[in-house]
């Protein structure tokens, strides 16, 4: 399973989703205190099995929150975001090159972030 890695910084905590073979698959906000930042991780760990709004498809359904949201950034790269019951986003992703890369992505997060562990660099 993956981890989450919590890590402090000069401004806060902020923490990463690791997969098994160590990679990224997500990366939160910074945190004040690591208590908001344990409470971001459980947040995902609660909220990892949401469905997806793709908002790359041209008609696209609005989903309610909590939900994954597919997107395109300024350099055409396909990204998500985790966002949580009251719309804040939780977890943000990478850029992909393909929308495939993209959704591989979330199913990650939904197979890593449920029992994932959570250690402190």
């Amino acid at each position: 399973m993956g981890k989450f890695v919590l890590t402090k910084k000069t401004s806060g905590f902020h923490f990463n989703l690791k997969a098994d073979n160590h990679e990224i698959i997500g990366t939160s906000e910074i945190y004040t205190t690591k208590a908001a930042a344990l409470i971001g991780i459980a947040s995902v760990m609660e909220n990892a099995g949401v469905p997806v709004e793709d908002t790359t498809k041209e008609g696209f359904e609005t989903l309610v929150h909590p939900k994954y949201q597919i997107y395109l950034d300024k350099k055409g790269e396909f990204r998500f975001h985790l966002k949580a019951r009251n719309g804040e986003i939780i977890l943000a992703s990478e850029g992909y090159t393909t929308k495939q890369g993209c959704q591989i992505g979330i199913e990650s997060v939904k197979h890593n972030a449920p029992e994932a562990d959570i250690v402190t660099e």
